[in-house]
């Protein structure tokens, strides 16, 4: 599996740090189209702990959140540095199985719509071959000095 982006290169990408930068690696980017991103899942996520005890479960909304992350990656430009995504809206959201510990979630995110600094874009998460989740999802880039 060929890394395009590391961990190092997502937290430039992205403000997000631990615990909620949830993207380990990016395999695949064509710059404005698609990306693939790697998670992860481990017992020692902080979430687990909570959710659920003796069960472990990740939370959905946090597939959503590094579906989200990836898509933010995706819009943005290498000359981007100094805007951040933000969370817009998500439609269309459907969980098709459990996310456990010991999993690697992919993360497939493409590019459906892009105008100005908005981003309309359809995510999915995979483990293995079987789909967990998928999404649409729109972001706004803004200024980091408007934060």
């Amino acid at each position: 599996m060929e890394v395009v982006l590391d961990i190092e290169g997502i937290m430039k990408a992205l403000p997000h740090r631990y615990p909620f930068l949830l993207l380990d690696r990016v395999i695949e980017w064509e710059s404005g189209k698609r990306l693939v991103a790697i998670k992860n899942v481990t017992m020692n996520e902080p979430f687990f702990q909570g959710h659920f005890p003796g069960k472990p479960v990740m939370p959905g909304v946090l597939i959503l959140e590094a579906m989200a992350q990836g898509a933010a990656i995706l819009m943005r430009n290498e000359s981007d540095e100094d805007l951040v995504p933000l969370f817009m809206g998500i439609d269309k959201a459907r969980f098709r199985r459990q996310v456990v510990p010991g999993d690697q979630l992919r993360l497939e995110v493409e590019t459906l719509q892009k105008r100005r600094n908005v981003c309309k874009g359809a995510g999915k998460a995979y483990v293995g071959d079987e789909l967990a989740a998928e999404a649409e999802l729109m972001a706004m880039l803004v200024p980091r000095d408007k934060l």
